[in-house]
């Protein structure tokens, strides 16, 4: 299995779990903004360890971008995607940030609480978006304000997941949920987020308990993994990543992710070019999971491999962005995300790349193949 993330050459800082708790350190590779462990025992066995025990793994590339003020629901909800004053106390959900066009500027997620809205996004996004959300702010009663680097976060993944917290942790929430609870005696917060593989939970927590914590995971059954092994299994659950797959040129219909859109909650920023495409009920591409055979063994950053369709008026017809190699019990093989356009596809044209056949997938890969 191929490592997808690759070393960059800008300047970015190392997470508190790079920087202080790796021993031996393993290599790290830049990711979202910052620097991060790319491998600890091993591709394979690091993703088995997600998909049928449990891994743990670092998300200090997680930015937090808190949100106060009396019109901060209002004001949020006409910046983004998703329902925001409808979202319950103690829940998230996950949106895009468009421009006036309907180009995807960013994503994030926004958690509330009974007395602030947090939005998180990735070190690579936060000063842009930041910026994006402040010019907004006209005659609102809303208040921006970066956390600081007292928090990061981690992340336990695979079947096991829940019950490794349950022994360890007062509370777990439900799906789409995120509480407050002790670790150990340390607070911390707990969310369920997003998988549709496995279990999957962040956990926020003061990096001076980092070492503790992590330890206390290990010692219950969780294996260390490293970012490369969660780039597969984000790969294999057909959840693209932005500033990857999805880029500020594309639309929101077009990337496949409806969770990130709600019809019905009133006016927002890009919402007439959303209408638009809704009500036509079309798009000319779409981003898609795929097979692909004779695949090379990694994409580096920016790269991407060209489709072409046998009987297409035009070719290239996509392009493949996110690229991992498995061997699974379940599955073995290449898979990719990327767009292609919906005429290919309705027509069944025969898709290749260079060196080999593609095929397009109808549903995201399962572990009970």
């Amino acid at each position: 299995m191929s490592a997808v993330p690759q070393p960059i050459a800008e300047t970015i800082t190392e997470t508190p779990l790079a920087a202080h708790l790796c021993t031996p350190a393993p290599a790290s590779v830049g990711y979202q903004g910052a620097l991060t462990p790319n491998v600890f025992a091993g591709l394979d066995q690091e993703l088995l360890s997600l998909t049928t025990n449990a891994g743990l793994y670092d998300l200090g590339c997680k930015a937090y971008l808190q949100i106060t003020g009396a019109d901060r629901l209002r004001w949020l909800n006409g910046m983004v995607t998703n329902a925001i004053q409808s979202l319950p106390e103690g829940h998230w959900n996950y949106s895009f940030l468009l421009n006036a066009q309907g180009r995807i500027q960013g994503d994030a997620n926004v958690y509330r609480t009974p007395d602030r809205l947090v939005l998180q996004t990735d070190r690579s996004q936060i000063a842009r978006l930041s910026a994006h959300l402040d010019h907004f702010i006209i005659m609102d009663d809303v208040e921006l304000q970066l956390l600081d680097a007292s928090q990061t976060t981690i992340g336990i993944a695979g079947p096991r997941a829940a019950q490794i917290l349950t022994t360890l942790c007062a509370a777990i929430p439900d799906e789409g949920a995120f509480t407050e609870t002790t670790l150990g005696g340390t607070q911390i917060t707990v969310v369920h987020a997003y998988s549709p593989l496995v279990p999957r939970f962040d956990i926020w927590l003061p990096v001076a308990a980092l070492p503790a914590i992590w330890s206390a995971l290990r010692t219950t059954g969780a294996d260390p993994c490293g970012i490369a092994a969660i780039e597969a299994l984000r790969i294999f659950e057909a959840t693209p990543l932005y500033g990857v797959d999805i880029q500020d040129r594309h639309l929101a219909q077009e990337t496949s992710q409806t969770r990130a859109l709600n019809f019905n909650k009133g006016c927002y920023l890009g919402q007439e070019i959303v209408e638009r495409i809704r009500s036509r009920a079309t798009v000319h591409r779409n981003l898609r999971q795929f097979s692909i055979e004779n695949a090379p063994v990694s994409l580096s950053p920016g790269e991407s491999i060209e489709l072409n369709a046998e009987g297409a008026e035009r070719n290239p017809v996509g392009e493949l962005t996110s690229l991992a190699h498995y061997r699974l019990p379940a599955f073995t093989g290449a898979l990719a995300l990327g767009f292609v356009r919906t005429e290919a596809v309705d027509r069944s044209l025969p898709l290749t790349h260079t060196d080999g056949k593609v095929t397009v997938l109808d549903s995201p890969s399962k572990l009970d193949k």
